[in-house]
């Protein structure tokens, strides 16, 4: 079978660019799929993530300008060309199906190229704000433009239930969740006094409500640190190092940047926090269970829910309670035989989303379509 993975770019690290490799690295190594990767702005760079050898890249060179909408005049003058580079290497290749991993323009016209390849768009961000504002006033324009266009899809993918049901009734939607990114042979003693959070420093993240949070632990504990993994909007890092400035928590909360090395920075720390506004299907709580510590995270829409065994591996809190995230910290944190057991739970649950398995439900997919 030959398997089209169609994206923008796969040299800045992120979560979809994480999932994409593991599925690609799968695909080669453990079926007889050929796999191709086709992207529209790889600009010649490096791969963030290494992909197997055996997968078949090609760029197509659109290049959209991102520091501007999609419909300003400079980025629609490039949509007649990237309509007919794509038709083009689709002919060429003759994929079995083709899957849409991001969402940009490209989403509005995929449907219509190539119509007898059966085609999979991925969402892998949480629609349940969308689904909300259009449940209180009505869907606009755009959404109702936007379910259009899903319904000529041939299957879209939602990581979780709760995702699943906001979507339209005439959508056929499949349920498939991200797989374990990687499992390590040991797990972390839980001894160091860190706890760590990692993901693209954004508003959307809610480290602020993080730090705030973290003041109070610093109250009971303050010889435990805060390890903040990633990069991103420089003006919002900016502000949250002066809210830390603020808080007198210097020597507590430290802003670590982005690494190759999560792996080992998770199996170095002893508790995983998180404290989105939404979160789809975080990959990091999936790494952070692997190497076998406990997380706390608020109970935002939708993931951590479906991935959080509430007093088992982890502790939900409710979604923007200050007091209640400190609190859960500090219980993991003063009760180490508690710790410890929650890392192993944590080790042991989170195989339900090894790569084999959830792979098989994609094989299962693409035989069905």
């Amino acid at each position: 079978m030959k398997i089209l993975y169609y994206t923008d770019q796969v040299y800045q690290h992120g979560g979809i660019e994480r999932v994409l490799a593991n599925k690609i690295n799968y695909l080669c190594q453990y079926t007889g799929h050929e796999v191709y990767l086709v992207t529209t702005e790889q600009k010649g760079k490096p791969l963030c993530y290494k992909l197997d050898e055996k997968v078949k890249k090609i760029d197509l060179g659109i290049n959209y300008n991102r520091g501007l909408s999609y419909f300003h005049y400079r980025n629609l003058q490039k949509v007649p060309g990237h309509v007919l580079r794509l038709k083009r290497v689709i002919k060429r290749i003759n994929p079995d199906v083709i899957i849409q991993c991001n969402f940009a323009w490209d989403f509005y016209f995929l449907p219509f190229i190539a119509t007898q390849v059966p085609k999979v768009k991925e969402f892998h961000s949480s629609r349940y704000f969308n689904f909300k504002r259009a449940s209180s006033r009505g869907k606009s324009i755009s959404d109702r433009i936007n379910n259009w266009v899903e319904s000529k899809f041939d299957s879209l993918v939602a990581l979780n239930m709760d995702e699943a049901g906001f979507f339209n009734s005439n959508s056929k939607v499949s349920i498939i969740p991200n797989a374990i990114s990687f499992s390590p042979n040991s797990r972390a003693t839980l001894k160091n006094k860190v706890a760590i959070s990692a993901g693209r420093i954004a508003p959307v993240k809610g480290y602020d409500r993080l730090i705030d949070a973290w003041k109070q632990v610093a109250r009971s504990f303050p010889d435990w640190e805060l390890h903040i993994y990633g990069d991103g909007e420089k003006d919002y890092i900016a502000g949250l190092e002066n809210q830390i400035h603020e808080l007198e928590l210097n020597a507590n909360v430290k802003f670590m940047g982005s690494t190759k090395e999560l792996q080992d920075k998770m199996l170095d720390a002893s508790l995983y926090v998180m404290t989105s506004f939404t979160e789809c299907f975080p990959m990091v709580l999936l790494e952070a269970m692997a190497c076998g510590l406990p997380v706390v995270s608020y109970d935002c829409p939708c993931g951590p829910r479906n991935i959080i065994w509430h007093n088992q591996d982890g502790l939900l809190v409710d979604n923007g309670k200050k007091e209640l995230l400190a609190n859960a910290i500090v219980k993991v944190i003063e009760d180490e035989d508690y710790r410890s057991r929650m890392g192993e739970k944590a080790r042991q649950n989170v195989l339900r989303y090894s790569s084999s398995k959830v792979m098989q439900k994609w094989e299962d997919l693409f035989k069905e379509l």
